[in-house]
């Protein structure tokens, strides 16, 4: 998994603590790299957190281990994830609450995947939709 921290750090806690509940390898913090562990409940110490400076790192990296870079925001031309094959290789990118993933990162996605929501509100937070992701990722490998 993969979060940018350009301006807010607000979900980064709960995307490492979902991390760690879905044994997600690790979690690529991308941009700044202070950023709020409350949401970890202290799952920041025994789960695997790098920091990247660039999203151009990042892609960089994930082409080196042969992992597509699967952004989850509900865009404009996304795929409905709940109807999506994800690869089994992949790294799930998730951008910041508010502007969602950045042009950089749709750039370096092969994929974008959007959840399906239907109430009034325009959408979920990262650290909800990080939840969502892994879970569909692990009925689809895993289970």
């Amino acid at each position: 998994m993969a979060v940018e921290n350009w301006t807010s750090d607000l979900n980064i806690g709960t995307v490492v603590r979902n991390a760690n509940a879905f044994l997600a390898g690790s979690v690529t913090i991308v941009g700044r790299r202070r950023w709020n562990r409350r949401g970890a409940m202290v799952t920041d110490r025994y789960q695997h957190v790098r920091h990247m400076a660039t999203l151009e790192e990042l892609a960089a990296w994930a082409e080196r281990e042969h992992l597509a870079i699967v952004g989850i925001d509900n865009l404009p031309g996304a795929v409905p994830l709940e109807s999506t094959s994800l690869p089994e290789g992949c790294l799930l990118l998730f951008g910041q609450e508010g502007p969602g993933l950045s042009e950089d990162a749709r750039r370096a996605s092969t994929m974008v995947c959007s959840i399906t929501q239907l109430g009034s509100t325009r959408s979920i937070n990262a650290g909800v939709a990080s939840g969502i992701a892994m879970h569909t990722w692990l009925r689809q490998h895993a289970l």
